[in-house]
């Protein structure tokens, strides 16, 4: 082969490499190929929750009611002025009215935790937040005896209001709340039995004559930190079914103050949402702001503070760059002096901290092959290479039959190739593409000469 027949090779060999390294995507891009590979945590914890029953002390409640009648001889109370005087008498003095039993009432119960996670790898590799999944007993115990009781005080209300024939206004069942509060804090002892955890991985599932649904797995946890103040990430694994969609995870160095950013995540008021369909909860929500400041925590290890919103849910979700890399991972807000989230002012452990026990597992976080081809898959679809790109979604088939978003895309460009839209490279775009392989070859040729020159007068 003569040296231009050389020439001309290395720009073809080279020519991919220009325009798949360092390239910035749109927003539009960014979430078209990063989508899939969010993920929903979901921790279900699940014990059972007994309690003392309760009975009331029918003695000082027909003595009230006496009270309350002996008033009524005067004229002038009403039904529901009467109600009021015994729901505040019974508030005023609950231990009068309520007495324990050696009676225990059996109340299952379920809290479950929800965040955000994302693939590292085509094998089911998970990367989140540690207090996702790594909450303290005392907080766990908390949230299920404030479950039973809310679940205890529906049904006692509710028993109140069929044996009395009424049916309370909010300002009453407010009141009769705190009474059982009371009590309960007073009189009642609850015990936790049988506590149980399990972690899932919940993630969008297509299917050729199904179309979209969810898988959830269940998860094993490989590596985690410690929730802040500490190193709040975590990894997963769950049994992967084919090649998963996967994000690609930037270098180890800090983005830049006013770099661009978009963060994924299932933040609660949208997912919890009573007005959107189920289906859609798996639906992830982009956000997009700029790093704003790198601080430190108090364990003096960085992280990215960003303007970015984020909610309760977002936890555990990507940061990615504007080449659609994952720099860091969604951790805490900050707080308004109401106990609100302040907006805008919100922080990302960076994937440095998050490659430490990467390392440590023995795991290389990388795109999988699947997910390599649905990126071009979607560039070509953007320029309208409708062909092409079908081509490369259908080998993504082949690999995943599951691929979130994928036969939307295998049937729009069937139905833009049927509608003769499919268009090649104009003239200019093949110059433009040809002069930027020869600047690259160039710059190639001239660092390869400089660098035998220099081996030669070494």
């Amino acid at each position: 082969m003569n040296g231009t027949g050389k020439y001309l090779l290395l720009i073809l060999l080279l020519f991919p490499v220009a325009i798949a390294c360092g390239q910035k995507i749109s927003g539009m891009e960014n979430y078209a190929v990063n989508r899939p590979g969010v993920v929903m945590i979901r921790t279900e914890y699940s014990a059972n929750v007994y309690v003392n029953s309760m009975k009331m002390n029918n003695k000082a409640f027909n003595a009230l009611l006496d009270s309350i009648q002996r008033l009524d001889q005067a004229g002038g109370v009403s039904a529901e002025q009467k109600l009021d005087i015994v729901l505040r008498e019974m508030n005023n003095h609950p231990t009068r009215f309520f007495q324990t039993t050696f009676d225990y009432i059996k109340q299952p119960e379920q809290i479950t935790a929800t965040g955000t996670g994302f693939f590292l790898t085509g094998d089911g590799y998970v990367a989140t937040n540690c207090h996702l999944i790594d909450r303290d007993n005392a907080f766990i115990r908390r949230q299920f005896i404030l479950s039973a009781f809310q679940q205890i005080t529906d049904a006692s209300i509710a028993a109140l209001e069929n044996s009395w024939a009424t049916t309370f206004n909010e300002q009453q069942r407010s009141l009769l709340y705190n009474t059982y509060a009371s009590v309960y804090s007073r009189l009642f002892s609850m015990i936790l039995y049988g506590l149980k955890k399990d972690i899932y991985v919940v993630y969008r599932s297509d299917r050729e004559d199904k179309g979209p649904g969810t898988e959830k797995k269940l998860a094993t946890i490989v590596r985690k930190g410690q929730p802040m103040p500490g190193k709040d990430v975590a990894i997963l694994k769950i049994e992967a079914g084919g090649e998963m969609p996967v994000l690609a995870v930037a270098d180890n160095r800090l983005p830049r103050v006013g770099e661009q950013l978009f963060v994924y995540g299932y933040p609660g008021p949208v997912t919890n949402n009573d007005f959107l369909a189920a289906e859609s909860a798996i639906e992830p929500t982009l956000t997009s702001g700029i790093v704003s400041a790198i601080k430190h925590s108090v364990g003096g290890w960085p992280l990215i503070q960003m303007d970015a919103n984020i909610n309760h849910g977002s936890s555990g979700g990507p940061v990615c760059n504007e080449k659609g890399e994952v720099v860091g991972l969604t951790t805490f807000g900050s707080l308004e002096n109401t106990g609100g989230l302040a907006a805008g002012l919100n922080f990302a452990v960076p994937v440095a901290i998050l490659g430490e026990y990467l390392d440590t597992a023995g795991i290389t976080p990388r795109l999988s092959s699947a997910s390599r081809l649905f990126g071009q898959a979607v560039s070509f679809y953007d320029k309208g290479h409708y062909k092409a790109a079908l081509r490369k979604f259908l080998e993504v088939k082949k690999m995943n039959d599951a691929y979130p978003g994928l036969y939307v895309y295998i049937n729009s460009c069937q139905e833009s190739i049927k509608k003769g839209m499919d268009h090649y490279s104009s003239p200019v775009e093949r110059v433009q593409m040809i002069f930027a392989g020869l600047l690259l070859a160039t710059g190639l040729l001239a660092w390869w000469g400089l660098r035998r020159l220099s081996r030669k007068r070494s």
